[in-house]
């Protein structure tokens, strides 16, 4: 990809080295000096941050899948837009999203100008040649293409100190680089397979290695290991080779030693595992680790102490024309460092861990993948959380491994990466390379990118560009140059908390790092605030002016909050922002979502007074009523908030103040009953806004009676039994502080009562539970308790639900075990008397429920049961009479309860059936139930005959007949039968219920009589009726379908035929004097006479078709004589018929009857010969007339069977035979098949089959592929059955016992390829060395065991879906179940029959 250079002058090339965009490599934010004093590389490289990480071990559960967050945010480079959600900054009021996530600029992308100058110089001035390869360690090296390497120095002007090589060398272009450990040693690697060492010191050739791999192949690798005298190479052949350097009596020398083979698989990626200074002594440095990655597969293996392989991992499938990639890592992991390596072919990056066990041996685990949308070329680690990747578009991503996240994306495309193409094709040395290894060598870039240290160095056709992390301040910094301040503050923030994502330069204790960040935000947020003054449009719309602060004041008030510095918010910010009136304003209405969530809870006085102000110049009083519950009551002027509060009647903010400010808890309420009390004394209904003061005042009254502050918190506990009294002696005054002639006694909870009875009840239930060993309290319950029935009783402004609902709650709290009420007997009876009141109809439902509930309460003790049952019968209150007769278990009493109750009718089934089926209740109980329900069966079953019939299925089996005879209404008894005898699932019925055949008869008679249209179903579904009985009661009302069903059934054929011939002469004759009335009646009837004509000929029809059907059925079971009888008489009704056709109507009625008789010929065809039906058509006058038309169809139909049946025929033979012909030719071919065995040695001897050199060996081959002696098969017992040794059958040994291999029982031998399909005996003639050079097989004999018996039965199913035989029987058995026959009346207009056949299917021969 790299172009030969313009010439052009140094100057102009520096020029054009803009790589990026023009904001991403301005000098000053980049921090780059000019050209003419560059720093040195040295400095670049070793330069330390203000505040250097500790190295701190990574916290393992980051590392556990199930912990790791895979929620990807691709951030923008430096110069791109701002990354903020667009939706999210047009938010009314902004709050921070701490779940955000901002990573800012991270990396620090710099162009080695003095480097890049030179480099565009050497090539333009001195023929040096583009670059072609870079490393870096102490200093940078850089190879070009006409063999030179270029050493740049690390002093102030990154000058060049070395120029290696001579352009007149005949090695062709640098193709690799590597520098030693100690920055001592250069590897030279040409094009044309040369590998030359240099000593960096002096600038001296010490080696020219020639023949260290094979000729004509270029280097592509070549690296130093920790070990000085030990390098490794990857030619362009696949090939990895080992260098030894020696130096023995000041002779230097390279022994080579071939690691892996290009013909098992070619290598383009090779990394030693090379250990930084902290590392040296890493237990797993000692086995000298490379990693080789092929075009298949990655592998590691040890060059010491002897060579191993550790680790083989092959690829997922991928791109062939994807890029292997090899990085090393230490990394910790669970509080040791191990190396990790990372590798990749295509988009997925994947990690292994490296560690030695203390076995001594190395143990490598597969963590994690990493999965990208791109084709990776190029993978580096930057620190051992961070990874640098460049895909095929040239896009470099940074990703943070143990969240997986995309930290940032640069554009690399105008850096013009150079790429290693030429020496991968080998054109150097003539392209003798594989086509594979060519096409990954099209995206190879492994010599232009070089990491060290934390920094990458890249490398373009006419420059070079270093990556390093920015350090913390710079990336926050990056963000406010861009006027980001909010990114910048989240950035910052998750400095502050640990969170951020490749951090450089921050403490590892957490107390100095928040302490330095801290002052880092304060710093923005005074530069924000400040900027937003600035910015503010001065002129246009309010609205405009509220947006632009509803951006910025929330950030700020949030992160001041988040650093707890509400002295800098209030004190500093604040004082600035007032002099704006707007962002004063927003600036307060954003405090209330804090105050609310009570991460604000305490304001000074000048706040406070701002606030109150603002909210009520604005008409936001429920936002301030919001606030004021939530803020510290010692920062409210409680004068002017209760002022305030009870102007805009903010009544929660109200009780907040006088509870907490005051301790007054009875204040409150007195304001709040004059709000809602008159209203009520009125009689006025009340409005939505009274409704919601009446709730407030009931919820209030409950949370201090039960110790809660209202609307938060809890009372103090030293205050909670004063208040509780408090409000009880408020509650019971007599009158009110403001007290008026006409006002009631106990005002307040006559209010209570009025508003909500029940949910004031409810709120004295709820306090009295804890009313157990306070004296005081259980005197104010009694006392209240005494008022309730005081006020309650006798008033008739209050309706019986609230009469009921007290005393409920009296009855609940009077049956409690610890109870110490006292209530007076002789109210509950005055309460019984007002709701049973058999003179008021009115409210009777809810009369009775109240009454209901009271007993259910536990107020049944305190009546009289049996002056309560009367007053409850005369009210017609039959759930109560339930509820007393259920106590005196006097059930039969409840069925008259339900029955009477028109409500509750329906239900009286479930409670027979309940009552009868469950335990707990005694045999006499039982019974009297029992006769009570049969004493109304005649009501239950007028109620439901169903639901009644199941309840004698189920109870009163045996009381059927009586129950039958008790129903005099035949209609009823009728219904009731039909749901009686309906089929149940899980029941038989003829177990269950007496008399089943009398009830099935019975049920007959009335099907007869009320319902015949389901008698034929009946009797067809039904079995338990008798045949006889039942024929006579058919009989008996003329039930002719039915009559010959059961004759047809009993086996009465000729009977059953004889009743439906009947019926069909019948309808016939019904049909033609039908017809002859149409001809001679009037015009105005003809409509109605066509209409009466259609609906006799479907009666007509389908009588024939009924008995059509029971010919066919019958002619089964009999002989020819038998059949005749059956179907010409059948013909001869038909026959005859057309004889009494007249009239004008005649001739179409006549068609009419040709066709029926035709359709009864067709039928009759399949039984009848067709000679006898002829014979008997000619002797009819009707188709013995004219030409014998009718004849010549019936003939014509005869040949057209004729010749179907003839063509089926053929084709089923030719299909049979062609189907026998394949499968005998195909089991010829598998029997005759020769067997190839897949060793030389027997399996059992393990002796090589012509081991016995004195006489002939007979061999076994099995086709499976295992070959044995005879002898040896014989002394195993593997032979089957007991034939004779000539014709003795034998099972492979290894295959079917569990001395074999796969260790398989013989019993799933049949599954395996174990027997072959002709056994073969091999007969090996040792005599002379012909014989031995020119072996042949003799085929002895050829046999089919059972197993291939099998397998011959399963080869016939092999053709191609189902057999054709088993098709076509199908295909005759579905004709003759329709029993058409095949004699086809043939008509001109219609084509003639053929029969459709596919043609066989080709086969290869």
């Amino acid at each position: 990809m790299s172009q030969s250079p313009d010439a052009r002058s140094l100057v102009s090339a520096s020029s054009q080295l803009n790589l990026m965009e023009v904001d991403s490599i301005d000098d000053k934010e980049f921090d780059i000096p000019q050209v003419d004093t560059p720093p040195t590389l040295e400095s670049i490289l070793n330069e330390l941050e203000d505040e250097e990480e500790p190295f701190v071990l990574e916290d393992t559960s980051v590392l556990n899948t199930d912990n790791i967050d895979t929620h990807s945010c691709d951030t923008s480079s430096l110069a791109s837009s701002d990354s903020g959600d667009p939706a999210y900054l047009k938010r009314k009021k902004r709050t921070v999203d701490l779940n955000a996530t901002v990573h800012g600029s991270v990396l620090r992308h710099s162009l080695l100008k003095g480097i890049s100058a030179q480099i565009v110089s050497a090539a333009d001035k001195v023929d040096a040649g583009l670059p072609t390869a870079i490393t870096v360690s102490g200093v940078i090296a850089v190879g070009t293409s006409h063999g030179l390497a270029l050493i740049f120095g690390k002093d102030t002007s990154q000058a060049l100190r070395l120029c290696l090589g001579n352009k007149t060398s005949e090695f062709g272009a640098v193709s690799a680089l590597s520098i030693n450990h100690d920055c001592s040693r250069l590897l030279c690697g040409f094009a044309k397979g040369q590998i030359t060492m240099w000593d960096l010191a002096h600038g001296k050739l010490l080696r020219t290695i020639t023949d260290a791999h094979p000729p004509g192949t270029a280097i592509l690798h070549v690296k130093f290991t920790d070990d000085p005298t030990l390098a490794v190479c990857n030619d362009s052949g696949g090939s990895v080779f080992e260098l030894a350097f020696r130096r023995v009596m000041g002779m230097r020398s390279c022994d080579s030693r071939c690691l892996f083979s290009g013909s098992k698989g070619e290598v383009c990626c090779i990394e030693p595992l090379r250990a930084p200074p902290d590392f040296k002594d890493h237990p797993v440095t000692h086995y000298c680790l490379l990693a080789m990655a092929s075009l298949t597969k990655i592998l590691v293996i040890g060059l010491k102490p002897t060579l191993k392989v550790w680790m083989t991992f092959p690829y997922s499938k991928s791109d062939p024309s994807s890029v292997p990639q090899l990085a090393w890592q230490f990394v910790p992991v669970q509080k040791t460092v191990n190396p990790v390596l990372a590798f990749c072919k295509g988009d997925t990056v994947h990690f292994l861990l490296v560690k030695k066990e203390d076995t001594g041996t190395i143990h490598v685990i597969k963590q994690r993948q990493l999965h990208l949308s791109c084709d990776i070329i190029s993978l580096s680690w930057i620190n051992s959380h961070t990874l640098v990747l460049v895909d095929s578009h040239e896009k470099l991503q940074v990703v943070d491994r143990p969240s997986q996240e995309v930290l940032e994306t640069l554009d690399l495309e105008q850096v013009q990466l150079v790429y290693n193409s030429r020496h991968f094709k080998s054109l150097a040395t003539g392209g003798n390379v594989s086509q594979a290894l060519a096409l990954v060598g099209e995206k190879a870039c492994y010599q232009s990118v070089s990491s060290y240290a934390g920094q990458i160095v890249y490398l373009g056709t006419k420059s070079a560009h270093i990556m390093t992390l920015r350090n913390w301040r710079e990336r926050i910094d990056c963000l406010l140059k861009q006027e980001h301040f909010i990114e910048a503050l989240s950035l910052a923030w998750s400095f502050h908390e640990g969170t951020a994502k490749a951090v450089v330069g921050l403490f590892g204790d957490p107390l100095k790092r928040k302490a330095v960040v801290s002052d880092k935000m304060v710093e923005i947020l005074f530069h924000f605030g400040e900027h937003a003054l600035k910015k503010c449009p001065e002129h246009g719309k309010i609205q405009v002016m509220e947006q632009h602060f509803q951006d910025v004041v929330p950030v700020l008030v949030d992160y001041c909050l988040l650093l707890q510095r509400a002295d800098l918010l209030f004190d500093q910010i604040y004082a600035r922002l007032c002099e704006n009136t707007v962002a004063k304003g927003v600036f307060l209405e954003s405090l209330e979502s804090y105050i609310i969530a009570d991460r604000l809870g305490h304001l000074s006085a000048p706040i406070m007074k701002d606030l109150l102000a603002h909210y009520h110049g604005s008409g936001m009083m429920h936002s301030l009523e919001r606030c004021i519950v939530h803020l510290d009551v010692t920062s409210l002027d409680i004068q002017q908030v209760v002022q305030l509060c009870w102007e805009n009647q903010l009544f929660d903010a109200m009780i907040y103040v006088f509870n907490s400010g005051m301790n007054d808890f009875i204040t409150p309420m007195e304001k709040l009953f004059a709000v809602i009390g008159p209203t009520l004394k009125g009689g006025r209904s009340l409005s939505d806004e009274d409704v919601v003061m009446g709730n407030k005042l009931l919820v209030y009254i409950s949370c201090c009676l039960a110790g809660r502050a209202y609307p938060r918190g809890d009372i103090p506990e030293d205050l909670v039994v004063q208040v509780k009294h408090q409000v009880f002696e408020f509650l019971i005054r007599l009158h009110s502080a403001e007290s008026s002639e006409e006002e009631e006694v106990f005002p307040y909870i006559h209010t209570l009562l009025h508003f909500d009875t029940r949910e004031f009840l409810n709120v004295l239930a709820m306090t009295f539970e804890d009313f157990k060993n306070d004296k005081q309290a259980l005197e104010y319950q009694q006392r209240i308790v005494d008022i309730l029935l005081q006020v309650m009783v006798d008033n008739p402004d209050f309706t019986p639900s609230q009469v009921g609902g007290l005393f409920t709650f009296l009855a609940r709290q009077l049956a409690k075990p610890d109870n110490t009420l006292f209530v007076n007997r002789k109210l509950f009876d005055q309460v019984l008397e007002f709701l049973c009141c058999p003179d008021d109809d009115s409210r009777h439902t809810e009369r009775q429920q109240v009454l209901l509930e009271l007993l259910q309460a536990g107020a049944a003790v305190q009546f009289n049961e049996e002056r309560l049952l009367t007053l409850a019968e005369k009210a017609k209150f039959y759930q109560i009479c339930e509820f007393l007769y259920e106590k005196k278990h006097l059930y039969d009493r409840i069925i008259d309860c339900y029955l009477k109750d028109p409500l509750r009718k329906w239900e009286i089934f479930s409670y027979i059936h309940n009552l009868l089926s469950m335990p707990g209740y005694s045999p006499d109980e039982k019974q009297t139930v029992k006769n009570k329900a049969l004493q109304l069966i005649q009501e239950l079953v007028t109620l439901d005959p169903s639901k009644s019939a199941d309840l004698v299925v189920f109870h009163f089996t045996e009381e059927v007949q009586q129950i039958i005879s008790e129903l005099q209404d035949d209609q009823l008894r009728f219904k009731f039968l039909s749901c009686l005898l309906e089929p149940r699932e899980g029941f038989q019925m003829e177990f269950i219920l007496p008399l089943e055949r009398d009830l099935h008869e019975l049920f007959l008679d009335l099907l007869c009589r009320f319902d015949r249209s389901q008698l034929l179903s009946f009797l067809q579904t039904s079995h338990h009726y008798r045949l006889e009985e039942a024929i006579q009661i058919m009989k008996q009302y003329h039930c002719n379908e039915a009559t010959a069903y059961l004759l047809e059934k009993k086996g009465d054929v000729q009977g059953a035929f004889a009743v439906l011939l009947e019926t069909l002469r019948e309808k016939l004759s019904l049909f033609t004097a039908e017809s002859d009335r149409g001809a001679e009646g009037q015009a105005g009837t003809q409509d109605d006479d066509e209409i009466d004509n259609e609906s006799t000929l479907m009666r007509v029809k389908e009588s024939l078709n009924d008995i059509i059907a029971f010919c066919q059925r019958s002619c089964q079971n009999l002989d020819r004589q038998q059949r005749e009888v059956l179907w010409f008489p059948l013909l001869d009704t038909m026959m005859a018929s057309q004889k009494q056709v007249i009239g004008l109507n005649a001739k179409h009625t006549s068609e009419v009857l040709k066709e029926q008789t035709m359709k009864v010929l067709n039928c009759m065809s399949s039984f009848i010969s067709l000679p006898a039906i002829i014979q008997q058509i000619l002797q009819d006058p009707v188709y013995g007339k004219g030409k014998l038309a009718e004849v010549q169809c019936l003939i014509l139909g005869m040949l057209d069977t004729f010749n179907y049946e003839q063509t089926l025929l053929e084709t089923t033979t030719s299909l049979l035979n062609h189907d026998l012909h394949w499968s005998l030719a195909h089991l010829r071919a598998a029997v005759t098949r020769g067997l190839h065995p897949r060793q030389d040695c027997c399996n059992i001897c393990l002796q090589h089959y012509k081991g016995k050199q004195d006489s002939a060996e007979e061999i076994i081959v099995f086709s499976c592929g295992h070959l044995y002696h005879l002898q040896c098969l014989q002394q195993k017992d593997c032979g089957l059955g007991s034939a004779t040794e000539a014709n003795q059958r034998w099972r492979c040994y290894k295959c079917s016992s569990s001395h074999g291999g796969r260790g398989r029982p013989f019993s799933e031998a049949k599954r395996g390829r174990v027997m072959s399909l002709a056994q073969t005996h091999v007969t090996s003639a040792h005599h002379d060395m012909g014989a031995v050079a020119h072996r042949k097989k003799v085929f002895v004999e050829t046999t089919l065991d059972l197993q291939q018996e099998q397998s011959w039965d399963q080869i016939r199913c092999l053709y191609r879906g189902p057999s054709r035989l088993s098709m076509l029987s199908e295909l005759s058995h579905s004709r003759s179940s329709e029993k058409t026959g095949f004699l086809i009346s043939v008509q001109p207009e219609k084509e003639s029959f053929q029969l459709k056949l596919s043609p066989p299917p080709l086969l290869e021969e």
